[in-house]
């Protein structure tokens, strides 16, 4: 089980396990029986990592841990929402993670959805597709006006967003970082290079 308490020691953890991806010289930590077993009362992850439902984005492999190390929420392109806001309040709250990971990836399909719907484009019929659309479609039309188009300017953008958006929200979240027990790190993941690209760092990690 990793020792990781602090902010600062819970993103290193994090930062190492995703350079022992990028490398190819991965640990596979904690992912066997006495593990399994061991968690079956009670979970004590060192992280809340709050990303992207791709396919492609895979929470514990791309950090290289294991069974426990992570309380993992997801839905596409990372969109901010009551049941989102709870489920990170229970993992400061009740689990007491010392940090969050806000993390986006390039080529990010709910963003380009989203482009597409700001020029006009978008073919998706599905309700809820243009629901998740809406909440990002300020942020497109932000970037826009700041002269950015491309789809990494755009998601760098969103990520800072979803940021300033949980803080707001959420009083649970903000006080815990204002009292440095929780620090929160919005970060970009390069699909082709398996790397995780900090863009935004709030509270105690350097």
């Amino acid at each position: 089980m990793t020792s990781a308490k602090t902010p600062r020691e819970a993103w290193q953890a994090m930062v190492d396990g995703n350079k022992r991806f990028v490398s190819g010289n991965l640990a596979h930590p904690r992912q066997d029986i006495d593990r399994r077993e061991a968690l079956a009362l009670k979970q004590t992850p060192f992280a809340a990592l709050f990303g992207c439902a791709d396919s492609r984005l895979s929470a514990e492999i791309i950090f290289d841990v294991g069974l426990g190390d992570f309380f993992v929420v997801r839905n596409a392109g990372q969109v901010i929402g009551e049941t989102i806001l709870g489920s990170l309040e229970y993992a400061v709250e009740v689990l007491g993670v010392p940090v969050i990971l806000v993390l986006g990836h390039d080529e990010c399909g709910a963003i380009r959805a989203t482009i597409d719907d700001v020029d006009g484009k978008l073919q998706a019929e599905g309700a809820y597709i243009h629901k998740l659309v809406e909440q990002i479609r300020p942020t497109v039309l932000a970037a826009n006006a700041e002269g950015k188009h491309d789809i990494d300017d755009v998601t760098e953008l969103h990520i800072q967003d979803t940021i300033n958006e949980m803080l707001t929200n959420s009083k649970v979240i903000s006080a815990a970082v204002k009292a440095g027990k929780l620090a929160v790190v919005g970060a970009n993941y390069k699909l082709t290079l398996g790397e995780v690209h900090p863009i935004v760092t709030i509270g105690d990690v350097a």
